[in-house]
This record gives structure tokens, sequence and C-alpha cells, in this order.
């Protein structure tokens, strides 16, 4: 055989090897958010609970999907489980009185995902008809049994809309609604123009207040801990990556050169099939 021809199957078995080598590593940011477990941005890497929930776009953006759409994620924090995401369809302070109508935000319910009891919904020019709306606390003395029905038309935030508290003006009305489930905020807003969310940001404790409200919906997750993934997790058995096999679903612990069902420094583990390689890039984009 020629020696060029040779040289060029060296060099593309050498490639192949290195690019195989690295896709079976878990990226651990998109931007400058840091991508940890539970979570993935490439396939088999963090939990199957969350599989294909966070994509990366090729722009570097960390984006969430959700069965209503595509949200931008401003944060993800581990320490106090939450994602922080906008959402581009909801009234913002750069709307003013202009009240476009909106689709409402939803979660898909088989995931452990929950809206945080931290977020507060604005509902802007409800029908009085359709809608309870009312000053909360007066209502809820004179019908507790109703309280939770109502949506208070004398919330502090319809008060003080966070950076523009004169952003309306006095032909449209304003009420404070949390809801339970998606669809009671679908028929929220059958009878209401449009809403935004509102989230309680901690400042932590050395400032006067300790939260302030900003733009945004706050997503509590939980994080699943199981002895296996802690134990592929310690330094001292080789400190790997929890994954999980792209076909079967079952915990893989990601290892610099091989995936073991228990952690990186038992030897008497054999490694995977090399047909499935964990953290193959989603590229796939909807």
């Amino acid at each position: 055989m020629d020696s060029n021809v040779i040289f060029l199957h060296i060099l593309i078995f050498t490639l192949c090897t290195l690019v195989k080598s690295k896709s079976s590593l878990c990226r651990t940011s998109c931007g400058d958010i840091q991508i940890n477990y539970p979570f993935g941005i490439d396939d088999g890497c963090g939990s199957p609970y969350y599989r294909h929930i966070l994509v990366c776009t090729e722009s570097n953006r960390l984006e969430l999907r959700t069965p209503s759409g595509r949200y931008s994620v401003v944060r993800v924090d581990y320490m106090d489980p939450h994602i922080l995401v906008t959402d581009p369809n909801m009234w913002t302070c750069q709307d003013g009185p202009r009240l476009r109508p909106t689709r409402p935000f939803s979660l898909d319910t088989s995931i452990h995902f929950s809206l945080s009891s931290q977020n507060d919904y604005l509902f802007f020019n409800c029908s009085e008809k359709d809608v309870i709306v009312e000053p909360k606390p007066v209502f809820c003395e004179r019908f507790p049994d109703r309280c939770d029905s109502t949506c208070d038309s004398a919330s502090y935030l319809c008060r003080h809309l966070p950076n523009c508290a004169h952003a309306l003006d006095s032909t449209i009305t304003c009420c404070s609604y949390y809801p339970k489930a998606t669809e009671s905020l679908r028929l929220m807003l059958k009878y209401c123009d449009t809403y935004t969310s509102v989230y309680w940001r901690n400042l932590g404790e050395s400032q006067t207040y300790s939260t302030a409200p900003e733009y945004g919906i706050r997503i509590d997750f939980d994080i699943p801990v199981t002895t296996r993934c802690l134990q592929c997790q310690d330094g001292s058995k080789g400190g790997g990556t929890c994954g999980f096999d792209v076909e079967t679903r079952g915990f893989t612990c990601l290892c610099d050169k091989r995936n073991v069902t228990t952690y990186c420094k038992d030897h008497s583990q054999h490694a995977r099939s090399s047909r499935v390689i964990a953290g193959k890039k989603d590229i796939s984009i909807h």
C-alpha cells in the first residue's frame, strides 16, 4: 500500500479516536452558567430525570425546554436549588400601557420541577365579572373559605411595579394571584389581558432588606441523591461524573477513559459497550 495512503489511514484513525474521547466528556458550562449534576447539556450526563431539558445553543446561550416553549436561563443555583428564566412573552416595563396578549408559561408535571412560591403573578385588566378582583385582606376577612380565589387588587407589587412604578396609567387595573397549576393560569388569562411574573431575589443577610422583587420565573428543582452517585463523585474513588446509559437510562459513572457502573477506581468493572457514547452532544434545535 502506498505510504501516503497508510499515513492518511493513521491520521483519520487518530482524529476519530480523539473525537470519540472528547465526546465522552460532559460539558460543565454553557456561557457563564455552570452545568452540574443533576443537569447535563450532553446526552448521558447528569440525571435521566432532566434529560433534554437544558439546551446550550450554538451562540452559547442556555435555554430551558418546557411544553410552552424555550426560555433563556438567567441563573442556575445548586445551593438553593432553582432555575431562573425569562419569558419574552410576558409584560415588561418597556410595554408600558400597551397590553399585548401572551401565552401562559407551563412546566412538564412529570419532571421534578415546580413553580416557586417565591413567584408573584400580576394580572392586568381582568374581567371583574369572571375574576374576583378585590383587596385580599378585606375579602379574606369576609370570605375566609374563598380566600385563595381572589386576585389581590391591593397588592404591594401592583402599587410598586419593580423598576417602573408608573408604567401603567389609571385606566389599567392590576391584581396579584398565585396560580397553583398551569390550568388555573390558563383560566386567568382567558379573562385578563396579559400578565407578568415577579420573583423575590435573596439579597443576603448583610442587606437591610433580605429580598427584592425582579421580573422572571423561578423554578425549583430536586437533586436526586444516590449512594452510587456520591461514590462516583468521590475524589478518593476517582472523581467521576454521574451520568446514565442513553439506551437503558441506568446509572453510569463517567470516567476519563471508561464508563463504569460503580466508581472510576473500581478496576473490576468493565467499560461499557462502545456503541453507546455518553456525553454525545445534543445538537438538535427545536
